[in-house]
């Protein structure tokens, strides 16, 4: 099966690349690590406008959904432009409120872009509703839609339950949210929002492991020693392609998960994107030299991103785990 786009995922890829081009994302990024979230919110709404959002919704409640393929096209470019906020929460919410009443009452808001969702899910295996203690949720002082996954069901959290805790990545701010607040649902779709959680957030990784790679290409070739660009070097050669190859590898990957929604699927395009963008960033970091590790210098909020999004919604072993369990179960009978 060969996973390429048609023309319309093109264009619309096309447009919101050149939307988010135009935008000076790392301003923004800027902006929202010091809790200024004025340009963040701006450019929520642009990209909620261009229909990212509704993806993930139900056209009965003013989405274009679900189309998960077209949904993770939208997620490498928000990636590659390192945009900030609760994309991933925003999308899992959106699976966590199918249920009519709840939908109704929050899924437009989604779509618009006039609310931000975050989720705080268990502490254990992420929302599988067995633990009492909440991890913390992403931007939890941005958001105006709090939910909170707890064994008893999903709750729209009454706040945050303590300060803003900073993270390696300093965009992604995090809050523990009170557990207590209205009961939405006893029963909410816990694997399948973990699902779309963790393929949003392999789009957006791929995603910033292009940028790394697409920045280091353009760096060595403009930096010299002995006279010469060191990007000619073979050493240098040979690092690109192993970071492009991983890359390049991780991609069909991601679409692949896309089409079927395999948990396991799912699961092993996440691992391996992450993996593939933890390797960018490695590889940029080497190759940029000393100004690879200064903050001021772009190229760190890229870095950083690469790094939180490889545990986010899954560490590494726990996504192996799910891969190799599938695996081990066969092929299912007549």
């Amino acid at each position: 099966m060969r996973f390429l786009p048609d023309a319309e995922q093109r264009a619309f890829t096309a447009s919101l690349h050149a939307m988010l081009s135009a935008a000076d994302t790392p301003a923004v990024v800027r902006d929202w690590s010091r809790g200024d979230h004025a340009s963040g919110r701006a450019l929520w709404s642009r990209i909620a406008e261009a229909g990212v959002f509704g993806l993930a919704v139900p056209q009965e409640y003013g989405g274009l959904g679900p189309h998960p393929v077209e949904l993770a096209l939208a997620f490498v470019e928000l990636g590659r432009h390192a945009v900030p906020g609760p994309l991933v929460e925003t999308v899992a919410a959106a699976v966590l409120l199918e249920d009519p009443p709840s939908a109704g009452r929050f899924l437009p808001g989604l779509v618009a872009g006039t609310d931000l969702a975050t989720v705080a899910a268990p502490a254990g295996p992420a929302l599988d509703g067995h633990a009492s203690a909440l991890r913390l949720a992403l931007d939890g002082d941005a958001a105006t839609l709090r939910l909170a996954v707890t064994a008893d069901g999903l709750y729209l959290s009454t706040g945050a339950a303590g300060p803003v805790r900073r993270c390696l990545d300093p965009a992604r701010r995090l809050t523990p949210l009170a557990p207590q607040g209205e009961l939405l649902t006893a029963d909410p779709p816990r694997e399948r929002a973990l699902t779309w959680g963790r393929l949003a957030v392999a789009a957006q990784a791929l995603g910033v492991g292009l940028a790394l790679l697409d920045r280091t290409v353009a760096y060595v070739g403009q930096r010299t020693q002995f006279g010469v660009p060191i990007g000619s070097f073979q050493a240098v050669k040979h690092r690109l392609a192993d970071a492009m190859t991983a890359l390049e590898f991780a991609r069909p990957l991601v679409l692949g998960a896309a089409t079927s929604l395999r948990p396991a699927d799912v699961a092993a395009a996440k691992l391996k994107a992450c993996e593939a963008a933890y390797g960018a960033a490695r590889a940029a970091l080497q190759l940029h030299g000393a100004i690879g590790y200064t903050a001021e210098f772009d190229l760190s909020l890229w870095l950083t991103r690469a790094r939180a999004l490889r545990t986010a919604w899954g560490a590494p072993e726990e996504c192996r785990k799910l891969v190799l369990d599938d695996a081990l179960k066969g092929p299912a009978g007549p």
